[in-house]
């Protein structure tokens, strides 16, 4: 007999939560189609029930703090390249 956990995916869960949710066939029958705990398919349904209104907080979706960061930190290397190219023209002249 194995120990070895199973894994579902996000996409799975979400599919046996939602229809534990609408409430078409109850836990137990649930569990015995998709051969899952009906503890696990309980915590699954609060945890959609919990985090649903997230998903109509921000209807334009997350702002994405990662891409200010990049563009500051590229904006500060283009400052530093510039910096160089100038002291290099100063230095050896226009090699136009």
């Amino acid at each position: 007999m194995s120990n070895e956990r199973r894994k579902y995916s996000s996409k799975l869960k979400s599919q046996i939560a939602l229809e534990a949710v609408i409430g078409l066939k109850s836990t137990t029958e649930l569990s015995k189609e998709y051969k899952v705990h009906p503890n696990q398919i309980a915590i699954w349904k609060k945890h959609l029930l919990e985090n649903l209104p997230i998903i109509f907080e921000n209807p334009r979706g997350p702002k994405i703090e990662s891409n200010t960061e990049l563009t500051d930190q590229l904006y500060r290397q283009i400052g530093k390249l510039q910096v160089e190219v100038d002291w290099l023209k100063k230095k050896y002249g226009s090699f136009n």
